[in-house]
């Protein structure tokens, strides 16, 4: 019963994902207004909602140019896809006509519906990534939310109640730590983390700087707070290919359980934290965004949500399309929308609608708590 219960979840949320698909389509070519349900959305992360901060930095973490964004309706932009992120998907369920545009190419007038402050192969701690060249990390994408912020004090012309008000009702997006672990502890080669600290310990620094940046945000104006987890990494083709001979996972390749328990801890902590958050922050309203579990959903029932390649990227090189991540003019896969994975560590665009979908609709704890988006928007 409670399978079957399950497998009518995962079709409805197909359906909704495809309606999705069609109405956000249908709303681009419309010339009607539609509700806007929040007056701004915030977003910081990593490469997995990137659109174009890393563009003009001395990065190896860079993807403007195609096949990336060879599906996006305004071409190649620097996201980390064929189309949209999970970012953009969102910003199209909350009701915005436009995408989100990137820090350092917004206009001033930009500002107040919201800003993109994500940097290719940034993580919560400072030095995470920096084998990839120059980047974001997390508090220098809070630094810049403080800029913004001064920004709007004076478009608001010095009214901060109004201004507190207007920041206290958007939406901001936090998606952190991911390169934490494969751009900084699981490298010993280059960081010396893990040879310092157990996972526990690891996880509970993470925890620690990951807390002081939120609560900055916090302390910015920052209230609707949507802090989504790390994925389970060890099952990305990148690791699939790295780790083919270890623990076999029942879909013909073999995760890196390693990763996945170390990152389950963080994971958990951060539960943690969002229910403290919401106890101790006067009006704060955090939200944890499952998408560890929603990835282990997705790849073992691949079917239900259409996919029926859940352990390769559609673009990329070697094994598992997962070494070597996609190059320039490469042909990528021709049926992006049967491929769970875009490149060695980034969902294709009919990936992200099922993650942006379940973060905005679901109405499992297991998937989002204590709310969905959407709850969350109207709150």
């Amino acid at each position: 019963m409670e399978g079957t219960s399950l497998s009518n979840t995962r079709v409805l949320l197909l359906v909704l994902a495809m309606l999705t698909m069609l109405s956000t389509v249908a709303m681009a070519r419309s010339k009607k207004t539609h509700t806007q349900q929040v007056p701004c959305f915030f977003i910081f992360g990593d490469s997995l909602v990137d659109n174009g901060n890393n563009n003009h930095i001395l990065t190896l973490a860079r993807a403007n140019y195609l096949p990336y964004g060879i599906d996006f309706p305004l071409g190649v932009s620097g996201r980390f896809t064929n189309g949209r992120t999970v970012v953009d998907i969102i910003a199209q369920l909350l009701g915005f006509r436009e995408f989100i545009p990137p820090y350092a190419m917004a206009r001033r007038k930009q500002v107040v519906r919201g800003l993109n402050f994500a940097s290719g192969a940034s993580g919560i701690r400072g030095e995470t990534g920096s084998n990839l060249g120059l980047h974001y990390p997390l508090y220098k994408q809070v630094e810049h939310f403080r800029g913004a912020v001064e920004i709007m004090k004076s478009i608001f012309k010095g009214n901060t109640t109004k201004l507190a008000t207007h920041l206290s009702k958007c939406i901001y997006y936090s998606g952190m730590g991911s390169n934490d672990y494969l751009n900084n502890y699981f490298m010993p080669f280059f960081y010396p983390t893990s040879y310092f600290y157990n996972p526990e310990v690891f996880a509970e620094l993470l925890l620690q700087d990951y807390s002081q940046q939120l609560r900055e945000l916090y302390d910015l104006g920052a209230r609707k707070v949507a802090v989504f987890s790390v994925g389970r990494i060890g099952c990305i083709p990148y690791e699939l290919a790295r780790y083919n001979n270890r623990n076999y996972d029942g879909n013909g390749d073999r995760c890196n359980e390693e990763i996945n328990e170390a990152i389950s801890i963080f994971n958990a902590g951060l539960v943690r934290m969002v229910t403290e958050f919401n106890a101790a922050l006067h009006g704060a309203k955090f939200v944890y965004v499952n998408t560890y579990d929603s990835l282990k959903d997705l790849t073992t029932n691949a079917v239900s949500y259409g996919f029926s390649v859940i352990n390769r990227g559609c673009c990329g090189v070697g094994r598992n399309n997962g070494q070597i991540t996609c190059l320039p003019l490469q042909n990528p896969c021709g049926d992006r929308s049967k491929y769970l994975f875009w490149d060695a560590f980034h969902p294709t665009e009919a990936g992200n609608l099922i993650y942006a979908m379940k973060a905005y609709n679901s109405t499992s704890t297991a998937d989002v708590y204590p709310m969905n988006l959407r709850q969350l928007a109207a709150a």
